[in-house]
């Protein structure tokens, strides 16, 4: 793994932020964020990201983007498929708990993606530390930039996956559409659509497209400069839950803890390979494949809950947050990039 891209990953605040709510658990600390603070810190980050994205994605055109958004609804469809048979045939899950964990896997986490898009921003610094003459070329080929128009992708990666493992689990069940199914289905699809995440992502995504570059200049000092603060002070509150799930690893068993392990490097490699034959740079094809790798823990669960009623948070709760979570923020994100950096051959 390169030194640079391991250094920038755990050097980085938001990174030793949620290694220090992780220690403030096991140290048995007072210390606690209010729920109040916490739904704050959440709409900031998923306004953020949404309303940079939409403007990144008004000056961007479709031809730059139709390959990239197909790339990120083929990964939307597939992997909940394939880890729904692998829990299903091999970790010997019943249906619901298989599509249950598989939903959350093939969903998307919005901080992980804000992390994601932190440790590229710190790389491009460090890279022009180095040599401050570096060209916007040489930045792109090191992977120190990505296209703009990422959180785009990350919304359509959100809903299909979540979708494809819940009808998986009805059909594996034998239950006809016309049944209860329709409008359970119905229920998640609110769920999914008015829920805070997906309704701030998609929201200022449609708004940012709307107002374009001038509408983000009158906001980027709120919503450019202090975000890599604000998400400091959310992974120091992931942290905090992180710590307090690892409990769970007992119960969870091996199985789905190497299933939290393995999988999202798996995903990640096709991620990055699919990035890369939608034509996307170094650094976006990266960020894709830490979309692919990453597993929702605020979507899912939600529509889950709805959904696969005896599906047991235990299971994909721990895997999501206590063991996949953790892994992409302070190993995974060098190592995808490096998965990258050989891909593209520099």
């Amino acid at each position: 793994m390169e030194i640079q891209a391991l250094v920038v990953s755990l050097l980085s605040p938001m990174v030793l932020a949620f290694v220090l709510g992780i220690v403030a658990t096991a140290m048995k600390s007072d210390l606690k964020f209010p729920e109040e603070l916490y739904t704050a810190l959440t709409i900031y980050l998923l306004i953020a990201i949404g309303l940079k994205g939409g403007y990144k994605l008004s000056i961007t055109p479709f031809s730059e983007f139709i390959y990239p958004a197909l790339a990120a609804l083929v990964l939307g469809v597939v992997i909940p498929i394939w880890a729904y048979q692998i829990l299903l045939r091999m970790g010997k899950f019943d249906i619901a708990n298989s599509a249950a964990i598989a939903a959350h896997y093939g969903s998307v986490s919005a901080v992980t993606f804000g992390e994601a898009i932190a440790f590229h921003d710190n790389l491009k610094v460090a890279l022009l530390e180095q040599n401050p003459q570096m060209t916007e070329e040489a930045l792109k080929l090191a992977g120190g930039v990505y296209e703009g128009f990422m959180p785009g992708l990350l919304t359509i990666m959100e809903f299909p996956a979540i979708i494809v493992a819940i009808l998986t689990a009805r059909i594996a069940a034998g239950k006809s559409s016309k049944s209860n199914g329709e409008t359970s289905l119905g229920k998640v699809m609110q769920e999914l659509l008015a829920g805070k995440s997906s309704l701030l992502l998609i929201g200022f995504l449609i708004i940012g497209m709307i107002c374009g570059k001038r509408g983000w200049e009158q906001v980027a000092p709120f919503f450019e400069a202090p975000f890599r603060g604000i998400l400091a002070l959310f992974l120091l509150e992931a942290g905090l839950v992180t710590g307090r799930r690892l409990g769970d690893l007992k119960k969870v068993g091996g199985f789905l803890i190497g299933f939290g392990i393995v999988m999202p490097i798996l995903h990640a490699m096709l991620g990055v390979y699919l990035g890369k034959l939608a034509g996307l740079s170094l650094g976006g094809a990266t960020i894709l494949g830490v979309l692919s790798a990453s597993a929702s823990y605020i979507a899912a669960p939600a529509a889950c809950r709805v959904a696969l009623p005896q599906a047991s948070p235990t299971y994909y709760l721990t895997a999501s947050l206590a063991i996949t979570f953790p892994f992409n923020i302070i190993v995974g994100l060098p190592l995808y990039h490096y998965f990258a950096k050989l891909l593209y051959g520099t």
